[in-house]
């Protein structure tokens, strides 16, 4: 099964009473897909991410992202996490290259749910392939640096947007990202 790339996010004074309002700075920043509008769902977690959510809701009408945030913060407990589904465009290979849209799910954590890393927001930004160069395909190298370059524009714009701390790009493997990319690089037909 392919592995998921990550961008994570850590903010200076991320507190339970300023969380809903950073997600929503979040929300509002990042670049949804305009191929295919709105917001899938919002799901709730308390503690961990492995208990049945309290809240899932998916929306048919394209939400207001207040409406999501306002939804969100009935949940004001330090140990609640939130994620929204949606999608945002990337360069995908269908017997040609196009811009699609592409799942994309953006995390809020609550200083105390369990989270293996610690980050206060996240943002898993598609299947790790969709942001290495496929070097088989006809170019396939330009088609990935343009995925990786909406990456880079996107955290350019959180640097921005939040008061942000640290941010780290990851790969669910647990591999260095970057080495991924330059192996990838090197290889040939």
């Amino acid at each position: 099964m392919p592995d998921r790339l990550y961008l994570s996010l850590w903010l200076r004074d991320f507190q339970p009473d300023n969380m809903h309002a950073r997600f929503l700075r979040l929300l509002k920043t990042f670049p949804f897909s305009r191929l295919r509008p709105g917001i899938a769902s919002l799901r709730v977690h308390a503690v961990a991410e492995s208990e049945p959510p309290l809240l899932e809701q998916s929306f048919a009408a394209a939400p207001e992202l207040e409406e999501i945030v306002r939804i969100a913060r009935q949940y004001r407990e330090p140990d609640c996490a939130f994620v929204v589904e949606a999608w945002w465009e990337l360069w995908q290979w269908e017997s040609e290259w196009r811009l699609l849209p592409s799942r994309v799910a953006l995390w809020c954590f609550g200083p105390e749910f369990e989270n293996d890393i610690g980050d206060h927001l996240r943002i898993e930004l598609g299947l790790e392939v969709q942001f290495l160069p496929q070097m088989s395909l006809p170019q396939g190298g330009r088609m990935a640096g343009s995925n990786l370059r909406s990456v880079v524009r996107l955290a350019e714009e959180l640097d921005k947007a939040l008061p942000l701390v640290r941010r780290q790009l990851w790969s669910e493997s647990g591999e260095n990202f970057a080495a991924l990319v330059d192996t990838a690089l090197r290889q040939t037909d």
